[in-house]
Order: C-alpha cells, then structure tokens, then sequence
C-alpha cells in the first residue's frame, strides 16, 4: 500500500520507469495512471477522448508528475501497432481498457458480442503481443490486466462480459509462462463492483451489498493494487489473479 494512504510521502518505486495505461481517461483507469505517477512513473495516458485524456494529464502535471496523451483505437490492430510504435519501450502494461455489457443472453446481438470480444480480450492479446517481447529483450517489465469478478462469479445476464473476463485470466496464466522465465511478470487483478460515475451506480451499489465488506470499491483502492503488482514490491508474483472485490470471490 503506497504510504500516501498515510499521510507520509509516496512511494516512489517507479521512479525512472514508464507505463502504459489503456482506457485511463476516466474510472478505473484514470485512478491507475494517477497511482503510477504518484509512485513515479512517467505516465502514457492512453484514450479516445483527447479533451478528458488532457485533464488526466493535468491532473498528473499539476501534482508533480510527468504523463502525456497518446490517443488509439483498440478496436483496430493496425493502430494497436501505430501506438506500439509511438510509445516505444515501456516497463509497465496496465490493459484496463474495455467495456461491459449486462443483459439477457437472448438479448444480446453478435455484433456487440464481437465488439465485446474485440475491446477486452483481442486489444489485450494484440498489446501484449507488442509489448511484452520488447520487455522480454531487456529482462524484465511488469504487466498487470485489468480483469472482474465477473470472470469468476457467475451473475446473472453477466455470460458475454464474464468469459471475456475469463479469457483475459487465462491469457495472464499463459503469459506469465512465456515471459516470466525472461523476466516480466504478468498478473492481473480481478475487480468487483467499483463506483466509477455514470449510469451504472445503482447495479455499483447491489453488487457492492453482496460483498462480505458489504459496498462497493473507489478507483482508487483497486489502483492501489495495480500500483504494488506494477512495483518491485511484487518481485515473486507472477501469474496471479489477485482478487480486489472485497471478498465476493470468497462466498
């Protein structure tokens, strides 16, 4: 836990490192590329949106750390390789991008299932298809993905969402097993229900009840986590799916 938490000065275990983070414009993501900078990483705030990714930005810059926009289109693997190309070498992946979808199955039509697939398990697999071999070369870099309860927890309308969280599980085992013996280790934490604004509060809220800490998460307390798996902190974990979802798991 990074003793800013306490009052003290951060930790700084990522200093003269950078990271990549999708999907940090906002939720999840956000919290994470402010994590990462706050413990001194030099940041790539990655998105669609450039006007939100510069005040992620400013928000980092205001509070002394260092961190730039890099805008992509995950859904495209010729601008997952574009991005690749303009970040360059990285030590830290935090594959956060993605959406949900909630619904009877009947309900749910094949193109927003392929772009279900596409956002969370393909843009994921196509990054660190990029990535982790440049970190392989250089012995060592630490990839966390952002994964959910969903991926263990069966819920209900959640089958479409839940195996593509399965999958991106999966693919943090394997890689580990690919990389790891190179140096970079591979996790992924497994998020419960977490307040990240919008339309969703009320579901945020129900699902955070059937937790045994009986609420729902802040970005930050799962950015807290990513932050020590990014760090040397987490030197002998690899290949772990670190559950952040206030014991639902569990029961």
């Amino acid at each position: 836990m990074s003793s800013s938490q306490h009052g003290g000065s951060p930790d700084r275990d990522l200093q003269d490192s950078k990271a990549l983070v999708t999907g940090a414009t906002s939720g999840i993501g956000r919290a994470i590329a402010v994590q990462l900078a706050r413990e001194g990483a030099d940041v790539v705030v990655h998105g669609r949106d450039a006007a939100r990714g510069a005040d992620t930005v400013e928000t980092i810059t205001a509070a002394g750390g260092r961190a730039r926009f890099v805008p992509a289109d995950l859904s495209d693997p010729a601008d997952i390789g574009r991005l690749a190309r303009d970040v360059g070498d990285i030590d830290v992946l935090v594959n956060n991008a993605g959406f949900s979808v909630f619904g009877a199955t009947a309900d749910l039509a094949a193109d927003r299932f392929d772009a279900l697939y596409a956002s969370n398990v393909r843009a994921p697999f196509f990054l660190v298809a990029a990535f982790a071999p440049r970190m392989a070369a250089r012995g060592r870099g630490s990839i966390i993905n952002v994964s959910s309860m969903a991926g263990q927890v069966g819920l209900p309308g959640g089958a479409a969402y839940g195996a593509t969280k399965g999958a991106i599980e999966s693919m943090t085992r394997a890689w580990a097993a690919e990389f790891s013996p190179s140096g970079v280790r591979v996790n992924a934490i497994a998020a419960g229900p977490v307040y990240t604004g919008g339309a969703v509060r009320e579901r945020t809220e129900a699902l955070g009840k059937t937790t045994p800490l009986n609420r729902a998460a802040d970005a930050r307390e799962i950015a807290e986590a990513v932050g020590f798996l990014a760090s040397p902190r987490a030197s002998y974990i690899t290949g772990a799916i670190v559950a952040v979802d206030g014991g639902r798991a569990a029961i």
